[in-house]
């Protein structure tokens, strides 16, 4: 059974405890890193397939919404090898200061 590689899960740790508002987001966060690990996406259609949600940018980067739309995780995903790279999580405020396809 081929299952997807999360890197970094310390990305996601750290956002969570960062600061004390953001305990809310522990839940679905964790979920969010559970449900990733059982995939076995092996291009952007299986991840819409899964998780209709998410947007597929270019190049490989996805935007996964969260906590019912209150936090977003920016992810690379290398396809061929099954690895997920979380680039980003934060609040949508956060999220529309960066740019997801460089973050």
């Amino acid at each position: 059974m081929v299952v997807m590689r999360v890197i970094a899960l310390r990305t996601i740790k750290r956002f969570m405890e960062s600061r004390p508002e953001r305990v809310d987001s522990r839940e679905s966060a964790l979920a969010w890193y559970r449900q990733v690990l059982r995939a076995d996406w092996a291009s952007p259609a299986d991840v819409k397939r899964e998780i209709s949600s998410a947007s597929i940018l270019k190049d490989g980067r996805v935007v996964f919404n969260i906590s019912g739309n209150k936090y977003r995780i920016v992810a690379w995903i290398n396809y061929p090898y099954r690895v997920v790279y979380v680039r980003f999580i934060g609040t949508h405020a956060e999220y529309d200061r960066i740019n997801a396809q460089t973050v």
